[in-house]
This record gives C-alpha cells, structure tokens and sequence, in this order.
C-alpha cells in the first residue's frame, strides 16, 4: 500500500498565457495538506488536474496509488470533491438528492448522511435552492464524507462562509483524521486557517513547487526579518536574505538563516516569526538581494 495518497510525476499542463510544470508533487497519505498560491500560480489547474476535470498534457498522476488514466471510476468512488462550483441540484430536496447521489459510490451510508445532515441542521423539507452559501457548502462536504472516501479534496472551503461555520467545519475535518486511514487536501486563500489544522503544505507559484514540507518544518525554517536599507549593501546579508521589500527607510525580507543574521547584526535586525502570508507575499512579491536598485 502506498504512503502516498496524491501522486504527480512530470505533469505538464499548458494554455496560451500558462505552463503548469514540469510538476512533481507527492501528498502523504493520512494526513491534512492546505494547498496555497496567488491567483495565477497554477493552483486551480493542479487542483482540477487531480480531479479529473481536465487532463494533463504530459506526466502521470496517481490517487490512492491507482492511475487516473486507467482506473478513474474506481478512485473517484474512494473520493470525496468539494469545490466551489459543486454542481448540486438545486430544485431537490435533500432526500431525492441522496436517492441520485447515493448510486454514484459504492460504499454510500446513509445513516451516516442522515447523522451528517442532522448535525449540520440542513433542512430535509427544503428545496436546496433556499439554501444559503453555508448550507449549500455543508450539503456538499455532508456527502463527499458519507461514502467512505479515503481522499478528501476542498477547494477553497471557507470561501462565503462566516465564521461560526467555518470553525464547526475545521472541527470536522480533524475529527476525520482520527482513524489515520483518511488524507485531506485543502486548497484555499485563508492561510490562518490553513495554519490552524493542517499537517503538510504545498506552495505553488508560477507554475512550479516553492515547497511541499511539514508545517512545523515551514514554522521552524522561514523568519521575517526586519533592518535599515544599509544592511542590504552588506556582502554577506546577500545570502541570507529572500524576498526583500523595501521603504524609504528599512526593508522586510524572509530568511531561512535568521541564526546567521543575528549573529552578524545582533540589535540591527528585527527577527519575527513568518507566517504562511508573509512567506506568499515575500515570494510572490519580494525582489532578489540582486535586483534591487538601492
């Protein structure tokens, strides 16, 4: 048995302003991995690539150890999607959507469901189209967690959804973790809420893999950093520091050698904890020690 529920080796994925890749990407099985990247990065395109939505130009990708190639049904029945553009039915009321739905997975439990929608408090004798967003979004998870699905995939979970909602849903998603059979992907914009609940990361940006690493790896490795403009002239601050931004009177930057830096500069730097936001921001945005213009 695989340890790895997510697979893609050398996918490539092209449009006319786009090239996704060359990807290589493994997500541990039994674990909660948030996915993240700015719009543009090719995160949408990775995530509708793992789903079967679309089809990679080149590579192979392996779900729960199976290749979507060749056994797409047979995975997509030990998967559970939730993605913003669930296409549910919305003149249905929650029983004749289970009676449809439930036909599709071979493994459906409709007690389970029962229990999920009860504890959601979805109401059976509503037409889904009155749902509001939240309803409607845990509709979606009710089912994609109803039919023992060993995959988990959310694309931007939280998306519309207030705050109550969104912390009785991370409740639930660590609670499917306790059996450590189950592997659950996240892709979404709220990295605060990525830092809450999950295991793994996966950063993307312009199409490639800034890393894929343990979440306490990522808190342990990245460090802001702050100091006046003339440290930049510094040989030796050149290797230490990523992603600089610059004021008229200091610079923020990440690095991945704060000890080194401290040791250096003692007082003259502002060394913080970096935050999965500050660590986008500072790749995305930041410059090279060597393109500055200072």
């Amino acid at each position: 048995m695989t340890d790895q529920a997510i697979h893609l080796e050398g996918v490539t994925k092209a449009y006319p302003s786009f090239q996704l890749g060359k990807l290589d990407l493994a997500i541990p099985k039994g674990y909660i991995t948030g996915f993240i990247g700015p719009n543009g990065s090719g995160k949408t395109t990775t995530m509708k690539l793992i789903m079967g939505l679309i089809h990679a130009d080149q590579g192979r990708i392996q779900l729960l150890g199976q290749s979507m190639d060749q056994d797409a049904v047979a995975i997509k029945d030990q998967i559970g999607f939730v993605y913003a553009e669930n296409p549910i039915p919305e003149y249905f009321k929650i029983k004749n959507l289970e009676n449809i739905v439930k036909r599709a997975y071979s493994q459906w439990d409709s007690a389970l469901f029962a229990r999920y929608c009860d504890q959601f408090d979805l109401p059976v004798d509503q037409k889904i189209k009155d749902f509001s967003t939240g309803m409607k979004f845990k509709l979606a998870l009710a089912i994609a967690l109803s039919h023992q699905a060993h995959l988990i995939i959310l694309d931007e979970p939280s998306s519309g959804l207030d705050p109550v909602v969104r912390r009785e849903i991370l409740n639930i998603l660590q609670e499917e973790m306790l059996d450590g059979e189950t592997t659950i992907l996240i892709s979404s914009h709220n990295t605060q809420e990525l830092e809450q609940i999950t295991d793994y990361i996966v950063f993307i940006n312009q199409g490639q893999v800034v890393f894929n690493a343990s979440a306490l790896d990522i808190s342990q490795r990245y460090r802001l950093v702050k100091g006046p403009l003339e440290l930049l002239q510094e040989p030796d601050s050149q290797s230490l520091l990523e992603g600089v931004q610059v004021t008229p009177y200091h610079f923020t930057a990440l690095s991945q050698e704060a000890q080194a830096l401290k040791e250096l500069y003692g007082q003259q730097v502002m060394i913080e904890e970096a935050s999965l936001e500050d660590i986008m921001y500072h790749t995305v945005k930041g410059d090279s020690h060597e393109s500055l213009d200072l």
